[in-house]
């Protein structure tokens, strides 16, 4: 009696389960059809938002992971402490990135140079962030982005982000991009540069002369698009991103705190000192580790990423713009330390 019992709460579970996947899905397809009337009204032509939708199912491996990442989960929020960032810099700034960075910059210079005369982004700028992204193209990712883009705007959590940008990816279709194409990370960014559908639609550039903005398959398009996104976030012709630095024995670091709470990414900005003039840096001590020095009125923060003793970064206005591309301190310090490495 008691095996049956127990595998009649098996069964019992099971149903309840399959249930649950049922009603779930049926929501997901509801939902569905709301947004499609919701891109209809603002002008995707019909036949475009079935052909996007068509065949969708909800993904729990999407959901699985956005829940993994850091900040995704209540339970991940509580660990305020800050790795190293020497080990990060070991396996992002390598040997074997570098030397691929040169070969595409070399490659690339006939479109590199054009589009840094037009943007004022450097060349290897540009370069650097492309192989952060995604390799110099050799990993885009491999998810049905509709799917995973309508899975995370059901769920709910960030609806309102990523149901306009289900939208965006609609709006795409209509301005010719095959719906094949729609392919690319688990949270909806594709292509060379990683752009979500809302950038694409914005900032993507034909770089190659075709009339379209393939950040898929050409690298001409990819690095006009990356050039388009640091000049519309306002990077300063001229102007490095930052140099690593040593300081002084018996650097007052009190009297550079950062007193200002930023609206934007808190922690990442915390770690940045208030802001000083490169002259009034070199005044305190502050030695170049061998970059040349910016003009002494340039405006330049301090970062200490491993601690005291170790090497410390000055860090201009570009720097926030690689920041705003993605907002952590060690994805920027080494896409400016890689686009270092390879114009060398």
């Amino acid at each position: 009696m008691r095996k049956r019992g127990l595998f009649g709460i098996l069964l019992a579970a099971v149903a309840f389960a399959g249930a649950a996947v049922a009603q779930d899905d049926a929501g997901f397809q509801s939902y569905l059809q709301d947004v499609r009337g919701r891109a209809i009204a603002q002008g995707v032509r019909p036949a475009t938002a079935d052909q996007v939708l068509a065949g969708l199912t909800y993904n729990q491996r999407v959901i699985d992971l956005d829940r993994n990442q850091p900040g995704g989960n209540p339970a991940n929020s509580t660990n305020t402490a800050s790795p190293p960032f020497a080990p990060y810099l070991r396996s992002h700034v390598d040997a074997a990135r570098i030397a691929q960075g040169r070969a595409k910059y070399l490659a690339e210079r006939a479109h590199l140079a054009g589009i840094e005369r037009q943007t004022g982004v450097p060349e290897s700028i540009m370069v650097a962030i492309w192989g952060h992204e995604t390799n110099y193209g050799r990993v885009m990712g491999n998810f049905d982005l509709p799917r995973s883009i309508a899975t995370l705007a059901y769920e709910g959590r960030r609806r309102a982000l990523f149901e306009g940008e289900l939208i965006a990816m609609m709006k795409m279709v209509d301005r010719g991009v095959p719906r094949s194409q729609l392919v690319g990370s688990w949270a909806g960014a594709m292509g060379g540069p990683q752009f979500l559908p809302s950038v694409y639609l914005r900032l993507a550039r034909d770089g190659d002369g075709d009339g379209r903005a393939d950040i898929w398959n050409s690298d001409a398009d990819t690095l006009a698009s990356i050039g388009n996104y640091f000049y519309n976030a306002g990077w300063r012709r001229g102007q490095t991103w930052g140099l690593a630095v040593s300081l002084p024995s018996g650097f007052d670091r009190a009297g550079t705190t950062n007193r200002l709470i930023s609206p934007r990414c808190p922690r990442v900005f915390a770690r940045q000192s208030a802001w000083r003039t490169i002259g009034e840096w070199r005044a305190m001590g502050v030695l170049s580790q061998g970059k040349p020095w910016p003009a002494d009125d340039v405006q330049a923060t301090l970062i200490e990423p491993d601690g005291p003793g170790q090497t410390a970064y000055l860090l201009t206005g570009n720097y926030r713009v690689i920041l705003d591309y993605n907002c952590s301190n060690f994805y920027a310090l080494s896409v400016g330390l890689l686009a270092d490495a390879v114009e060398r």
